[in-house]
């Protein structure tokens, strides 16, 4: 039980640690090095370029997971010479030894609410994957998915969840963001 608290207290500092250096060096304007920001402070909308995102998925009112204590970060690029969207993938206090399955779902760009429910499974490019969380409810996942058959400067609005993969019930959700393919 020690070694699972330790475990989970690190992953989240490094998480915390990692995510604070983001959001400091995207800010505009003086930083005050002592407020330590919380997930749901983070602003990650306006500092990233169209084509690689900073996508934290959080969790809800779920019976899955541990509700406002689950978590995911999805570090989304665009490698321009293949056309290919690398989706590593993390998340964290999920139940354990359980899959899960990572979903887009896109809108055109002139649609600023996301509306859209027809969910994608991503996976390892056509194929899609599960995530399997481990016996403390953490995973990683290195995803990817091509986009060469979509002209470069397509815009889009897109949005991710991740559902239990046997009931597809949504355990986490991303904010909406504006992407353009490379």
């Amino acid at each position: 039980m020690k070694t699972f608290r330790l475990r989970n207290v690190l992953v989240k500092i490094i998480l915390l640690a990692g995510l604070g250096i983001y959001v400091i060096s995207c800010k505009k304007g003086p930083v005050d090095i002592n407020h330590n920001p919380r997930f749901d402070e983070l602003d990650t909308s306006g500092c990233t370029a169209p084509y690689n995102l900073n996508v934290i998925l959080r969790g809800g009112d779920s019976k899955r997971g541990f509700g406002d204590q689950s978590l995911g970060f999805l570090k989304f690029r665009q490698n321009d010479t293949v056309h290919v969207i690398h989706l590593d993938t993390w998340v964290f206090n999920l139940l354990p030894n359980h899959a899960y399955l990572l979903q887009r779902a896109v809108n055109p760009i002139t649609d600023s609410s996301c509306s859209s429910t027809a969910w994608l499974t991503l996976g390892l490019g056509l194929t899609p994957q599960a995530l399997h969380t481990d016996k403390f409810g953490f995973c990683y996942e290195p995803l990817y998915r091509s986009v060469a058959a979509i002209p470069s400067g397509t815009q889009f609005r897109i949005h991710f969840q991740i559902v239990d993969s046997a009931t597809l019930e949504t355990v986490l959700s991303s904010d909406c963001f504006s992407y353009t393919v490379r």
